[in-house]
């Protein structure tokens, strides 16, 4: 934070009032069960962005990015105009959201600065959200409960943004611990606990550079799918209002009602939400082995049962099995593509990365992105 303070002073020659850090999420386990009323656990990584800013006084805002080099700038007397095509449009909607809820915000002169990955499923758009919310929160002197800074990140992106998204990424920005896991139930919306991890592991990343080029539809037949089963289930059993709410017996039970792909997508749901339930009672055992066979499993039910996966993350996987130091892993977010997580020793975690990415590039020809994430705290804002 100090050298971005400095950074931010040599740009615009006056220091800043405020700052805030957020940081990226990853998802662990409860793959695709947000919008089936279920569990997920996520955790905050180590990489984060930053924001600072200084009131102007006028109505017009600058933004300054440091690792793009872009510099843009909106017009808050316009609050209703079209978002901006570039990365200001996350800033301006944060600004626009605060002041439907009766803030009194003015223009200001800001700065970016972020170490979290572009485009790799580690939700740098709502660190960007949260970092902005929170320092102009200071500047301004807005104070809302963790929860609400959550929910205004996800209002920026479904109602500023047209965006249909969770809460997922706001809830792991915000409620980050060092060494823990987040525990979100999205019956409720809301977190339920931390849970820690064992000191000692890191998460590695690894990007298949192959997000396949499916419509819309994909993801939404699986949904539909999802909904369909619980119809069926609802019929034989009264409590059922969703798939967070069936065993494996009731799956089971109501088999003969569904066809094969929507019991497929239905199981995986189910798993997800039982691999959940258990991973949190494994890490309170301080059962870190079996805790990373959970991740194992959940892919290959991905595999199988929601077809959300592809060749390039499977084979991703199948070389976490055959590497030492890896305890498991599986693909994380909406599948389809995109990216592998990694649970590894710390000590081991660069070896681990070399290995696994030179062995890819080997099968595949494709060098893949990668990097170590340690599990790290929510986002913080600064008064300076």
């Amino acid at each position: 934070m100090e050298s971005f303070i400095d950074k931010f002073v040599d740009h615009y020659g006056f220091e800043p009032t405020a700052a805030a850090c957020a940081p990226g999420r990853l998802e662990i386990l409860g793959n695709h069960t947000d919008y089936n009323q279920g569990r997920t656990l996520s955790c905050a990584v180590g990489q984060k962005t930053r924001f600072a800013l200084r009131p102007n006084g006028g109505v017009h805002c600058r933004l300054k990015d440091f690792r793009s080099g872009d510099e843009m700038k909106f017009d808050l007397s316009r609050p209703d105009a079209p978002p901006p095509r570039n990365g200001s449009k996350y800033v301006k909607g944060v600004a626009v959201e605060l002041m439907k809820y009766g803030a009194e915000l003015g223009g200001f002169d800001a700065a970016i600065e972020s170490d979290i990955p572009l485009s790799a499923g580690m939700s740098s758009s709502a660190a960007l959200e949260l970092s902005a919310a929170l320092a102009i929160g200071v500047a301004f002197g807005i104070d809302m409960a963790p929860e609400e800074w959550a929910r205004l990140g996800q209002m920026v992106e479904n109602d500023y943004l047209g965006l249909h998204t969770g809460l997922l990424d706001q809830f792991s920005s915000i409620f980050g611990k060092e060494n823990a896991m987040i525990l979100s139930d999205f019956r409720t919306q809301s977190v339920e606990r931390t849970v820690a991890l064992p000191p000692g592991y890191s998460i590695v990343v690894v990007n298949s550079m192959k997000k396949h080029n499916l419509v819309s539809s994909d993801y939404n037949s699986r949904r539909e799918d999802c909904e369909k089963a619980v119809a069926a289930l609802a019929k034989l059993f009264d409590d059922v209002k969703a798939l967070r709410d069936v065993s494996y017996d009731e799956l089971g039970a109501a088999r003969s009602r569904m066809n094969w792909r929507e019991y497929r997508r239905a199981l995986h749901v189910v798993g997800e939400c039982a691999r959940v339930e258990a991973g949190v009672k494994l890490l309170d055992e301080g059962d870190i082995k079996s805790f990373g066979k959970l991740w194992f499993d959940s892919h290959e039910s991905s595999r199988l049962n929601f077809e959300n996966s592809t060749p390039e993350l499977d084979y991703l996987v199948s070389l976490a099995q055959s590497i030492p130091g890896c305890l498991g892993a599986r693909l994380s977010g909406g599948g389809f593509g995109g990216i592998t997580v990694h649970l590894v020793e710390t000590e081991g975690a660069e070896e681990y990365a070399e290995r696994i990415a030179a062995a890819y590039k080997k099968q595949t020809g494709i060098d893949p992105e990668h990097l170590i994430c340690s599990i790290g705290d929510g986002a913080e804002a600064f008064t300076l």
